[in-house]
């Protein structure tokens, strides 16, 4: 154990041995032994996010910056920047790649007393620091990235180191409870969405019953979301756009709308694992940076045809659409779409949540005008495709649905966007029985168990994926 790691057991032994003990009996005592540590790391979590987040909005200004004013450097700069994130990954921490959550997921699966060694591997604080850097650098190049995801598995990690430090005799919580925890407040404080990250728990990173971690899960939430809030205020991701909840005849659009988008989200995903097979066959360190450079070329190229709304996260393409009236061209979603391949699939860091949102604002407000909607049902149109594009690629419904509510506060339309969702699900079900994360979860899951050496030495052999 470290230096520092000795000093945080020694600090909270001292705390239980002259506070906790005299002012609570032994039942409560325990109870607070056993939350203590993730009261901690759920501090650390709305730092860490509301820090990330500040990195990220100013990456994504600079990006903006530097192709407005001179947009031939893109043809240097993004390449640049794609190899310089992919090598940070493959030198450093192979498990850093890609959006962050299949990681979380793999590790729950392998948080068993038999495998829970082998976690090291993809939620350590290396890890964690490796995706901060290699996110950051590839949407300071302008890639199409989200730090969503990569909130979730940084959030992970500071949960299982915090969890491996108790002193000994301190009452824990399981090693999985701690990640699942971790995951949780890591999406509440990256979206400022509690209920949010509360639901994708349930839904998305474990199959187990809710009692089991009902307390664990909710206080984090609420102690890393209220963390972020009282640096940033109590904001909202994307504002309070107009909004009418049209019913009748007018959800038969809805369904429509839903069903177009979970497809092309269904889609975008297939063409995620379709590349991601492709790339095995670079073997070479020379192929696999040639595949990479060739990524942030073509990206370069959309992004000096297009301008500044062909790179970054998308969110200011969401709030122009919902707060203004300029229409982007037709063709932004698919030069999003290819942007967001190549930006995933260059073996950096960067998630895909916030950029599936975008993905789906245009491609609902592109249908929306195709069929001439009503103005006043144009809103609900974009939200509605922002939950079906995102559950055709992750197949969460429900995460989906109220994290849009949470990022708009727009209750009044909540059954829309549940039945979004759930028309998403089922046309998305129809490309693929699985989702995007569980197929890369059982990749991880795959790799990890075949290290022969510890992570931190294991990097040179380890074959890069999506």
């Amino acid at each position: 154990m470290s230096d520092q790691s000795s000093r945080y057991a020694r600090v909270l032994a001292w705390l239980d041995q002259y506070v906790i003990r005299r002012l609570y009996n032994e039942r409560v005592r325990r109870i607070i032994l056993q939350s203590l540590p993730f009261w901690v790391a759920s501090l650390l979590t709305g730092l860490v996010a509301v820090g990330y987040e500040e990195l990220f909005i100013w990456a994504e200004k600079t990006s903006f910056a530097w192709l407005s004013a001179q947009p031939y450097l893109v043809f240097l700069i993004t390449p640049a920047a794609f190899l310089g994130s992919w090598f940070l990954v493959k030198w450093f921490a192979p498990a850093a790649r890609g959006s962050g959550i299949p990681q979380v997921m793999a590790g729950i699966e392998l948080s068993s007393p038999t495998t829970h060694h082998h976690t090291a591997y993809l939620l350590s604080l290396r890890v964690a620091l490796v995706k901060v850097l290699s996110s950051f650098i590839l949407l300071l190049g302008g890639g199409v990235i989200g730090r969503e995801g990569p909130t979730i598995q940084i959030s992970a990690a500071i949960f299982r180191a915090i969890n491996r430090l108790q002193p000994k005799g301190w009452p824990q919580l399981s090693r999985q409870i701690a990640l699942i925890t971790g995951g949780a407040a890591g999406l509440a404080a990256a979206f400022n969405t509690p209920l949010g990250g509360i639901v994708f728990v349930v839904e998305e990173l474990t199959q187990t019953h809710i009692t089991r971690f009902r307390t664990a899960v909710f206080s984090a939430v609420i102690i890393a979301g209220m963390t972020a809030q009282a640096i940033l205020g109590p904001y909202l991701y994307l504002g309070f756009p107009k909004v009418t909840a049209s019913s009748g005849w007018f959800l038969g659009i809805v369904i429509l709308m839903a069903i177009v988008c979970g497809l092309a989200g269904a889609l975008f995903a297939k063409t995620l694992l379709w590349i991601n097979d492709y790339r095995r066959r670079f073997k070479t360190l020379s192929a696999q940076a040639g595949w990479v450079a060739a990524c942030g070329l073509l990206l370069a190229g959309l992004a000096f045809w297009i301008g500044p709304t062909a790179i970054g996260t998308g969110k200011p393409i969401i709030n122009q659409l919902l707060f203004t009236d300029n229409d982007p061209p037709w063709y932004l979603f698919p030069v999003r779409f290819a942007g967001m391949a190549l930006s995933y699939s260059s073996g950096g860091a960067g998630g895909v949540f916030a950029t599936s949102l975008s993905a789906g604002a245009v491609l609902g407000n592109g249908l929306s005008r195709l069929i001439d909607i009503d103005p006043a049902d144009h809103n609900l149109i974009i939200l509605v495709s922002m939950v079906s594009f995102l559950t055709g690629v992750v197949r969460s419904p429900f995460t989906a649905a109220i994290l849009v509510l949470e990022m708009t506060d727009r209750h009044s339309a909540i059954f829309q966007l549940l039945l979004g969702g759930l028309m998403a699900q089922g046309a998305a079900s129809l490309v693929d029985p699985h989702s995007f994360y569980e197929h890369l979860k059982s990749s991880f899951v795959r790799e990890t168990l075949t290290q022969s050496a510890p992570p931190q030495s294991s990097h040179h052999s380890v074959e890069q994926e999506a």
